[in-house]
Parts: C-alpha cells; structure tokens; sequence
C-alpha cells in the first residue's frame, strides 16, 4: 500500500491497493470533514481508519466502472462505517456490478460488492463535494459504464481505466471497445488543456499534455 498526499485545495489521498494495485482516492474539502472515495479497491477497513485519522467522514463511494478491483473494498467501508454510504456507477456497468466485477474471469470468487448504487451517473452531470463541482463525462470502451470525473477547478480528471501514464485501458473484457475507448480519449482527454493532471485507475498521475505527446497508443 502506497500513500501519497497531494497538497492542492482539494485535499486528495491515494493509496494502490488490492491485486492489481488499484488506485484509491479519498478526497475532501480542506475544512469540511466531508469525504468521497473513489474507486476503493481493497482494504476497506484502512480506508475507513485513513479517513478517521484526517478528521473525514466518508459520505459517498464513486465508482468510475463495475470491474471488481474498483470497488472491492466497498462492503467493508459501508459496514464499519458510522453513516449511510452511497454509491455512484453508470446504469451500463451495473450488470457488471452486480456480476461481481467479473472477479471470476480473473480466479477471484464471489463477494459481498457492498451497497446496490443508487446514484446512477450520466454524462454531464454534476457531483458535489462542498464547494468542489466535478462534472462526469461519459468514456465508454474500457467498459460500457466507464465514466471520468473532471473538477475544472483544480485543473484535474480522476480518469479510472480510461487512459494511463504512456497506455490505456485494455479492451479484450466483456462490454470493452478499441475504437471506442480512442473516440472517448479523443473527445475528453484530448480536447482538454495541456496542464490539466490525470488520476488513472493503475500507475503513476501524468497530465493531458504529456500523454498527448508521448502515449505510444495515441499515435
């Protein structure tokens, strides 16, 4: 488990967790104790106590797709949490969902997925944390589901599987599409500024910019 802080105005925790080493990221405001975490992967008894150790009450888990080293660790925060925990995802990811993530494809067996989503994502729709508005964008191709939360902001796009540091998302997957996992990058990665940050799902944080110049699957 690896945690880095990121000192910004959103305060951002990530920590990579479980078998694929899945980017976890608790967020919240620098002075309200209100907290989301996205995409918790694994360990979510660590999470919990993370967020306790920073004052943050966890109120919402976003999901940005249904595979299940995405929200493995789900059950467990909403269980040993002290509040009602709710859960975001994309109504075309919750047959994978609820498939368990398709844990069995990889040996994995079945497991308690946690709270049934009742937030269900669309593109252009507004989530918000305090003062924080993150807009979701809809970028199918790694999943039919698969969507990326951009805060304008801060300049910033917690982008899940959709694009890494020089790769993107696999395809080979059930619902997964070459084409249109490059159309969706295309058209929400590389449409935005140079400077704006990406939070991918695996792998280290690069910006649209070095991507754009470097991704060797972008050429």
């Amino acid at each position: 488990m690896q945690n880095n802080t990121k000192e910004s105005r959103l305060q951002i925790a990530s920590y990579a967790l479980g078998p694929a080493m899945t980017n976890t990221y608790l967020i919240a405001e620098p002075i309200h104790p209100r907290a989301v975490v996205i995409d918790p992967a694994w360990n979510g008894d660590f999470i919990l106590r993370e967020a306790a150790n920073r004052g943050w009450e966890i109120e919402q888990i976003w999901l940005t797709h249904g595979h299940f080293d995405h929200f493995g660790g789900a059950a467990q925060i909403a269980n040993d949490s002290l509040s009602r925990i709710e859960v975001a995802l994309h109504s075309a990811d919750l047959p994978l969902w609820e498939a368990h993530g398709g844990a069995s494809l990889f040996g994995f067996p079945a497991f308690d997925p946690g709270p049934k989503p009742t937030i269900f994502l669309e593109d252009g729709m507004q989530l918000n944390l305090g003062n924080f508005t993150f807009e979701v964008l809809h970028t199918p191709g790694h999943s039919l589901g698969h969507v990326v939360f951009l805060l304008e902001q801060e300049r910033l796009v917690f982008s899940g599987d959709l694009i890494f540091m020089q790769s993107v998302g696999r395809t080979d997957l059930p619902g997964g599409s070459w084409e249109t996992l490059l159309q969706s990058i295309k058209e929400n990665i590389l449409s935005l500024p140079d400077d704006y940050r990406l939070l991918p799902g695996h792998g280290s944080e690069t910006t649209v910019g070095q991507e754009r110049r470097s991704n060797p699957f972008l050429k």
